[in-house]
């Protein structure tokens, strides 16, 4: 496992990585009232930034070492179902690695199985300095 420290951001929301393999990231995030919206929803912002985090983890599990740096170039979420007060799953799967592009497709579920989003990330690699 990565052994930098987790960001920020993450950390705030409370993710947390329960597994990685190659090319493979499988990330829950916690319920907490604060991640809801004004009813008992959890927010969309926070389905999709666990949806672009286990994606990053998924690409940065089996990367080039010469890549230095990298950032999300695009990310498309599609909302299934609401998910109200739950703990949610993502599981990120690297489905073509090109030496600078990546793709990544994530699936988010419930604890108990049901399909809460789908997202598809593209992620680029930088090499070199700055």
């Amino acid at each position: 496992m990565d052994a930098r420290p987790q960001e920020p951001f993450s950390a705030l929301l409370g993710l947390q990585i329960e597994a990685i393999r190659p090319d493979f990231c499988r990330m829950r995030l916690p319920f907490r009232p604060e991640l809801r919206t004004a009813g008992e929803v959890v927010h969309g912002g926070a389905i999709a930034t666990l949806i672009d985090t286990a994606a990053v983890v998924a690409v940065w599990s089996n990367v080039d070492p010469a890549a230095t740096r990298g950032a999300t170039a695009s990310l498309t979420v599609n909302y299934l179902a609401a998910a109200q007060r739950i703990d949610l799953v993502a599981e990120a799967r690297v489905i073509r690695r090109g030496r600078s592009v990546v793709f990544v497709d994530i699936d988010v579920f419930s604890l108990a199985g049901d399909r809460i989003a789908k997202g598809v990330v593209t992620y680029k690699l930088g090499y070199g300095s700055t």
